[in-house]
């Protein structure tokens, strides 16, 4: 039953945890309905909605809520109540972990550093009481442009790549990393001693400010996308619900699982990558 299935994904992620501006747990779905089918997926798009319908799942688990800030009308003439209506009429339930499973452990930000290699890791700051973001070391120190390209191979591809702010040569060994967006944590970066900040949706003005204070040397910034960073956590979630689905042996709930094949970046293509360069000092005044 969904009940059974949300008190396992409560047990992980539990909601109290969320940030208090969040809107996590069940979403849409009947707590006696039958779960045969779950679908994993960053976000609950109309696509992934429709992959869950056509697929025949009867619950659909999300990162990203599809209901975080108020609406007035469920109508299908708009994007968030064709979502609703259509998962109302599939009889598929939305069940959404967002803050909460960043802040578990390990989280969306612990599976990156897990898929890194990151040894002694620590929490990198604590946003309402609780752990945001890993912060641990490589193996094997790397230069920035070693470090990037390991980056890439561990992330999935995305049409925008990886934007990184640096020296090439530069060397790295301890790396911060914060899945999603996190422009909001360089102090507690700078006081983690970290030469590398990985996160996402890095804005003009907090980055700049960022490499001005570290005057051209360390933390260096790579931002490798929301999406990117935020999507190795469905593999996790799902091997942990399996999991904790098969924990009571004496009446095991069994269940088919996969992980959405849509990417539900917004972005499709980039024009002009890498044909700006860094103005070199020309040696004259200006």
């Amino acid at each position: 039953m969904l009940r059974d299935v949300v008190a396992r994904l409560e047990a992980l992620y539990p909601p109290a945890s969320a940030a208090a501006w969040d809107r996590v747990g069940l979403v849409t779905g009947d707590l006696d309905q039958p779960v045969r089918r779950v679908l994993f997926a960053l976000d609950p798009t109309l696509a992934v909605i429709e992959e869950a319908t056509v697929w025949g799942a009867d619950l659909l688990v999300t990162h990203h809520p599809l209901l975080l800030r108020g609406v007035h009308s469920v109508a299908t003439s708009s994007a968030k109540g064709a979502s609703v209506t259509r998962l109302v009429l599939a009889d598929v339930a939305l069940y959404v972990a967002h803050t909460n499973a960043d802040v578990s452990d390990p989280g969306v930000s612990g599976v990156l550093a897990n898929a890194l290699g990151l040894t002694s890791q620590r929490a990198l700051s604590e946003i309402e009481g609780y752990a945001a973001g890993r912060v641990g070391e490589l193996p094997a120190p790397l230069s920035l442009a070693e470090f990037a390209g390991r980056l890439s191979e561990v992330l999935p591809a995305t049409a925008g790549g990886l934007r990184v702010a640096g020296d090439p040569d530069g060397q790295v060994s301890r790396v911060a990393v914060l899945g999603g967006s996190g422009d909001d944590q360089f102090d507690a970066v700078r006081a983690s001693g970290a030469d590398v900040y990985v996160t996402a949706d890095l804005r003009h003005h907090p980055a700049l400010e960022a490499r001005e204070e570290a005057r051209g040397g360390t933390p260096y910034l790579v931002d490798a996308g929301h999406w990117a960073t935020e999507s190795l956590w469905l593999e996790d979630v799902r091997h942990r619900l399996l999991d904790a689905l098969g924990e009571d042996a004496a009446e095991p709930v069994r269940v088919e699982t996969r992980v959405t094949t849509i990417r539900t970046e917004p972005w499709t293509f980039v024009v002009g990558a890498n044909s700006a360069r860094p103005a070199r000092p020309s040696g004259g005044a200006s």
